[in-house]
């Protein structure tokens, strides 16, 4: 028994016709997928109506949500979550601005601008302190002047270096004050 070879069809197109027909290029016309209607030898033909519902197919892919499957299944929870976290942070960001505003804290940034200009007011009085007592009590002997001079120049760089020694202070205090 033979098989009879099926023959083309009316309306049936090949590949080449029927991207000519939809104006678009053959290879455009493949990445559709759209499945031949019949295959004879190597050619394969299509008509319009396999066309029209691969592309309604797709179309109705797109406008579908998408499965249960591709969400997690805690996404909701976790989004509430951050949420959470997010408002607590404002609400402690918007806390500190108001003991600010109230002036019960201060940045600590500003504490170290003032601490530094304080300390380097502190070391210039320091500096003119021997001259002012031996201007004021002529009858102090030069040794004397002399081991005030080595007591403050000591006090004079401690209160130099303070800028970079109040980070570390305040890390101590913290660690003090958590304690």
């Amino acid at each position: 028994m033979t098989k009879s070879e099926p023959k083309k069809q009316r309306g049936w197109l090949n590949k080449s016709e029927m991207a000519a027909s939809l104006g678009i290029s053959v290879q455009a016309f493949d990445k559709w997928g759209v499945e031949p209607v019949e295959r004879i030898g190597r050619e394969a033909f299509y008509n319009c109506r396999s066309v029209v519902a691969n592309r309604l197919g797709r179309a109705e892919e797109k406008h579908q949500p998408p499965g249960d499957e591709d969400l997690d299944p805690l996404a909701e929870h976790k989004l509430t979550q951050e949420k959470l976290r997010l408002t607590a942070a404002q609400a402690d960001g918007q806390e500190l601005k108001n003991e600010i505003t109230r002036r019960k804290s201060v940045p600590t940034e500003f504490a170290t601008f003032v601490l530094s200009r304080l300390a380097a007011e502190i070391g210039s009085l320091l500096d003119t302190l021997p001259l002012t007592l031996k201007r004021r009590h002529p009858d102090l002997e030069t040794r004397h002047i002399d081991s005030v001079q080595r007591e403050l120049a000591k006090a004079r760089n401690r209160a130099a270096t303070l800028d970079d020694r109040l980070p570390g202070l305040l890390n101590e205090y913290l660690d003090t004050a958590d304690s």
